[in-house]
């Protein structure tokens, strides 16, 4: 059984910076697709970064590019979300996502972190 955490939320000023852990275990990383999504109060879950099962091919939603930086740590099974220039717009709990080997179906999710940006 996969399982995913996530850890690094918090209350940030706006122009601040956070960096979001999703720790996995019961099954390695390697060859999924791992994702960060968002949901803001009243509002969808939205996409908002992915690393694809190839661990080379990286996506952003536009509102995040450039602020945003998604990447692995093999080793620690352990995939983060590096949020530089928030804005009370990145307001959200995020969580953590995980496909199966070889797909982009997200099928596994974590319990979400809040991130609270005040202006």
């Amino acid at each position: 059984q996969v399982h995913l955490e996530e850890s690094g939320g918090g209350l940030v000023q706006a122009g601040g910076s956070l960096r979001l852990d999703c720790v996995v275990s019961g099954r390695t990383i390697s060859y999924r697709s791992m994702a960060w999504f968002r949901q803001a109060p009243g509002k969808e879950r939205e996409f908002v970064a992915a690393v694809k099962w190839d661990g080379v091919t990286m996506d952003y939603t536009d509102s995040v590019k450039g602020r945003f930086t998604i990447f692995m740590d093999y080793g620690r099974n352990t995939v983060y979300l590096r949020m530089n220039s928030l804005n009370p717009e990145d307001t959200a709990v995020y969580y953590c996502a995980s496909t199966n080997e070889y797909s982009e179906k997200y099928d596994y999710w974590g319990q979400g972190t809040q991130v609270t940006v005040s202006s």
